[in-house]
């Protein structure tokens, strides 16, 4: 069975940082997709931050909204997704949360949520980002 854990989130004023955490355990596959999504208040949940966790010079894909800002990686020491958050702003307010694919990828692929079908969630992490 798998499961996604998320951690991190909290409240920051804008400018600010925040990392969050995702562990994964019961993968099926050791290079999968894997990403970050939220969820704005009143808002449809969209995709932010991608990452291929087989590696490769292309193994990743960003939102326009946070490209620049945020670092999506993959440890796979211990199975877990982070992003890096920085220069937050209140746009980024929302619920975020980990996912996966659940597919087997022989090649680096950027993950991009357009493209592949995450199928797989976890519980969601509230960031809060006051101006």
């Amino acid at each position: 069975q798998v499961q996604l854990v998320e951690s991190g989130g909290g409240s920051v004023e804008a400018g600010g940082s925040l990392r969050l955490s995702c562990v994964a355990s019961g993968l099926p596959y050791s290079t999968t997709c894997m990403g970050w999504f939220r969820q704005a208040p009143d808002k449809a949940r969209e995709g932010i931050a991608t990452k291929y966790t087989g590696g490769g010079a292309t193994d990743f894909w960003y939102a326009d909204s946070v490209e620049g800002r945020f670092t999506v990686s993959w440890d796979k020491t211990k199975n877990m997704l982070s992003l890096q958050m920085n220069n937050l702003k209140p746009e980024d307010t929302g619920i975020y949360y980990c996912a996966t694919d659940l597919k087997e990828w022989w090649f680096s692929a950027s993950c991009n949520p357009g493209l592949f079908e995450y199928n797989t969630w976890g519980q969601g992490t509230q960031v809060t980002v006051s101006s």
